[in-house]
């Protein structure tokens, strides 16, 4: 039976991506060697960093000031390694669930760290709006879509302090101006690729005005000097990544996939609406569509309701340890036949109770 895969991450990749990787597994680039084997040294692997790189400042129509790196570490260590980079006194965070509360956690190691809203008094089930950006933060730091808690910024603060993003769930899934921001980041492994690689698109403008000393591996200005290959670079990962952008490419870019995602969380959103067997705390105007998280409004239906979504071939729905109930991740490359297996599978269970 064909699984229809809602895991929250890692995540679903497209069919394409996956039957060029495991032809990449056998022989690479016709070398007659794995692509888990290949020198990243070679001609070969090079091209594949270039093209990768390229075709994130391509799909995000990123401007001359950006440069582009496959790094290691995921998003948590962009935690720290942001105020390491571009924190000289004070620097504003925007506090809408764990990940970002990790952030500001790692921020205040080097110096002041403002949250300027929090929507932690309500569960996260919401977005902060209106608040004050102090004028001398270094920086803004928002959390684009928050995978736990299923709420997602469709608006972005009007400043002139520069903006950071953790785009990690929601990269390359929506039309944005990408280059409203100074710094982008995103863990590959929801939307983009495998396990083992961060994306970051930072301004060259922003770095070096700390005026402190940075370890060479955790310096931005380090990697941006030898094109993402300092260090031996997640081979494997970086290229499923760059195959997963060609896909998003060949598919009409970042434009297309919003249109579907859009689709696919309209679907989603309505029956729990409609179906008096189901609820969502997340406030209307914050609602993702890349993390749908719901619940039953009647507990003993439970064990019926997981019996029958896992027979339909259902994986991944349950909700993150953290707050219970259940999430569907609706990533670029989920199809809208899963959505529908979902939705049918909740009419089932209304017709049932």
């Amino acid at each position: 039976m064909k699984k229809h895969n809602f895991f929250a991450g890692p995540g679903i990749l497209p069919g394409p991506v996956y039957e060029q990787a495991k032809q990449a597994i056998d022989d690479f680039a016709g070398m007659g060697v794995s692509i888990l084997s290949v020198s990243h040294r070679s001609a070969e692997f090079s091209a594949v960093m270039e093209k990768a790189r390229t075709l994130v400042k391509e799909l995000m129509n990123l401007d001359d000031d950006f440069e582009v790196l496959f790094l290691q570490g995921g998003a948590s260590m962009q935690f720290l390694q942001i105020p390491y980079n571009l924190m000289h006194k004070k620097a504003a965070y925007l506090d809408t669930g764990a990940w970002a509360s990790k952030a500001i956690k790692e921020s205040r190691y080097f110096g002041e760290t403002v949250v300027v809203a929090s929507s932690a008094n309500e569960q996260y089930s919401y977005i902060p709006k209106g608040y004050p950006v102090p004028e001398d933060a270094d920086y803004l730091h928002v959390t684009t879509n928050n995978t736990i808690y299923g709420t997602q910024m469709f608006d972005f603060p009007e400043t002139e302090v520069p903006l950071v993003a953790d785009m990690s769930s929601d990269i390359f899934s929506r039309k944005l101006d990408f280059n409203r921001f100074g710094l982008i980041y995103a863990g590959a492994q929801k939307n983009m690729g495998p396990a083992g690689t961060v994306l970051v698109a930072v301004r060259k403008s922003l770095l070096g005005k700390t005026g402190r000393r940075i370890p060479t591996m955790l310096d931005y200005e380090t990697h941006i000097a030898k094109g993402s290959m300092f260090n031996t670079p997640p081979v494997f990962a970086v290229y499923v990544s760059m195959l997963t952008l060609e896909w998003v490419k060949a598919k009409g870019g970042v434009e297309a996939m919003e249109k579907i995602n859009r689709e696919k969380s309209r679907l989603l959103y309505k029956e729990l609406d409609r179906n008096p067997l189901f609820n969502t705390k997340v406030r209307k105007e914050d609602r993702s569509m890349m993390n749908v998280t719901f619940d039953l409004t009647d507990e003993s239906l439970r064990p019926e309701f997981d019996r029958m979504w896992k027979e339909a071939g259902i994986i991944g729905l349950k909700g993150h340890r953290s707050v219970g109930g259940y999430r569907a991740s609706l990533y670029n490359a989920l199809p809208l036949e899963s959505v529908k297996t979902l939705v049918e599978v909740m009419q089932e269970l209304e017709k049932k109770a």
